[in-house]
């Protein structure tokens, strides 16, 4: 099985609707090949957003009376009972006794539709009702879960990169406190190969300046890009490669960031990673 295989299977997987013997071909596939979990993760978070995206809608005020009235009149013995629409129909069985008892006998031998039996076809038909009422569901909710869907699709990178973070087995995170009062935090994975600072309280700057973040490995500070603040609010993905034992600092500079490569202030944040 390769990848887009499995990606099909996996489509299928969070929707609930593979059948027992692809559930096993899914599964197998997932223990030959762990890497593909993370497919299975977005499909799967695809699904969720899908479901949340679908308001709750009351039911009607009389649909317990009505469900319960259906249910007093409904033979509990697999049978079905169908009512005459049809007042000349109705008109014929007074008419001929026996031509009622002879449609009678004809329409109990008679094969449904597609070759099935009067008891096959009923089961057939709510079958068919039950797919057409998930469509249309599916479609009530299409308009409030496409725009949920759209916004997981481009959710920033920074933010993808965080929650790959908190889910990796080795995620590691540090915090400190700003001169504001506010935090900054520090989050990385070795497995995951990112680090992304996440700050809150952290002033805005005017247009003539950037927050830039950098790797301090010894007495050696390397530039991880800039960032801005809104709202005293950061979400920032640290660019390059970080290190065992890594700070990870930020600095005030020019818009676009210092122009030689190194800190022109003091930084105003610093957070040892070791």
């Amino acid at each position: 099985m390769n990848e887009n295989e499995f990606a099909e299977l996996a489509a299928g997987a969070a929707l609930g609707a593979l059948s027992p013997d692809d559930q096993q071909r899914y599964h197998a596939a997932l223990a030959a090949n762990p890497e593909w979990q993370k497919i299975a993760d977005a499909d799967a978070a695809v699904a969720a957003l899908l479901a949340e995206g679908v308001a709750p809608v009351a039911p009607p005020a009389d649909l317990r009376a009505s469900l319960l009235a259906r249910i007093a009149t409904t033979p509990q013995n697999g049978e079905v009972f169908v009512e005459a629409a049809d007042a000349a129909g109705s008109a014929r069985e007074a008419d001929s006794e026996e031509g009622d008892d002879q449609a009678s006998t004809a329409a109990s031998h008679r094969p449904a539709l597609g070759g099935e039996t009067g008891a096959e076809a009923p089961a057939r038909r709510l079958r068919v009702l039950f797919a057409l009422a998930a469509c249309l569901a599916l479609l009530v909710g299409v308009g409030v879960g496409t725009v949920a869907l759209n916004d997981y699709l481009n959710r920033p990178a920074s933010v993808v990169a965080l929650q790959e973070i908190q889910s990796a087995d080795d995620a590691q995170q540090a915090s400190v406190e700003l001169a504001d009062g506010g935090t900054a935090t520090a989050h990385w994975s070795a497995s995951v190969g990112e680090a992304v600072l996440v700050a809150d309280g952290i002033a805005s700057l005017p247009d003539d300046q950037d927050y830039e973040l950098w790797f301090v490995r010894g007495d050696q500070p390397i530039s991880a890009g800039v960032f801005e603040a809104q709202d005293g609010e950061a979400t920032a993905l640290l660019s390059g490669e970080m290190h065992e034992g890594d700070v990870i600092a930020v600095t005030i500079e020019q818009a676009g960031g210092s122009p030689d490569g190194s800190p022109t202030t003091d930084p105003v944040i610093a957070i040892p990673t070791a």
